[in-house]
């Protein structure tokens, strides 16, 4: 479910690259399972997306070739999350009617199901903040649509750690602060994904003149999330200190000999991403290069669990 809920995540950020998330404008969460089959059918979603702000400000006059290829991540966004529910829900109903399920794992297996469930409605929310005036999703939806991804697929590889594994207990000390970092950073990429602020100043180090935006400040109490230059500014410079942390968090397993691989893919992991990330900045975003700086986001944050999961583990 882990794996499945990456790919998720991965599949998000690429409808986001290709300018796909506004191509579908009705939400319908059953029947919405099945695409257009015959020629009506995808006159009527096109003609659905004509009466949109995307279509007339960005899009005017694309065809249906066109349409078609926008229309595809995003239904396959879509119908990869009801295929979620159900790989989830029905083994869920299986292994609680075997009576298979450790006590200690129910609510916590439930609860993920639940906010499974409620994602749906805050990527149809988040969506539809596109739908109004301007073409574009609110940061902040998007920034909260991601957060609760991101939450699901911690708590299931961490969940996974301990029922194969064995148990650990979260202490409150450097390693979980070192995985903060790494999860902030990435919600910070989300601000800079939802104003397109990858398409300003490539190159790196420098920002312009110097390495801090002449615009920075600019919208005061709220520049670090309505300002594009502040957000990649922040993302950045938070990628940076938390590149410092991992190697930190590597130092530290090392030192303890403890998951020793696990810390060694997590080094190697951490430099390829920092390097995706200044790669896909100088080329302003492209595709292929944004979808693996995600791809590494994610292997980021799993492998890091993993390791802080064996520091942390209690002998039963």
């Amino acid at each position: 479910m882990a794996i499945l809920v990456g790919l998720m995540i991965v599949i998000g950020g690429i409808t986001r690259l290709t300018g796909s998330g506004l191509s579908m404008v009705e939400w319908r969460p059953l029947i919405g399972t099945i695409p257009p089959l015959n020629n009506d059918e995808w006159m009527r979603v096109f003609d659905l997306y004509k009466k949109s702000p995307e279509y007339a400000q960005l899009n005017f006059g694309i065809g249906m070739d066109e349409f078609k290829r926008i229309f595809f991540w995003e239904y396959f966004h879509r119908l990869w999350g009801r295929l979620l529910g159900v790989f989830y829900i029905l083994p869920l109903i299986y292994f609680f009617l075997q009576k298979t399920i450790p006590s200690k794992y129910k609510i916590p297996l439930i609860g993920l199901g639940i906010i499974g469930g409620l994602q749906g409605i805050v990527g149809w929310w988040m969506v539809t903040s596109g739908l109004s005036q301007e073409p574009t999703v609110s940061q902040y939806r998007l920034a909260i649509h991601l957060f609760i991804a991101l939450s699901i697929f911690t708590c299931l590889i961490w969940l996974a750690h301990s029922l194969f594994l064995g148990t650990s207990k979260i202490k409150f000390r450097i390693p979980i602060l070192i995985f903060a970092l790494i999860f902030l950073t990435i919600i910070a990429g989300a601000f800079v994904a939802g104003m397109n602020a990858g398409l300003l100043y490539n190159h790196f180090p420098l920002m312009g003149d110097g390495f801090i935006p002449v615009e920075y400040g600019e919208k005061g109490l709220l520049d670090p999330f309505e300002n594009p230059a502040s957000a990649q500014f922040h993302h950045r410079w938070l990628a940076l200190i938390t590149f410092c942390g991992v190697v930190f968090l590597w130092r530290s397993a090392i030192k303890a000999k403890i998951a020793i691989r696990q810390a060694n893919l997590m080094l190697i992991i951490v430099f390829g991403q920092f390097i995706l990330g200044i790669l896909t900045l100088v080329n302003a975003a492209p595709v292929h290069l944004g979808a693996m700086h995600q791809t590494g986001a994610i292997l980021l944050i799993a492998i890091s669990i993993s390791v802080i999961h064996s520091l942390y583990r209690v002998s039963e």
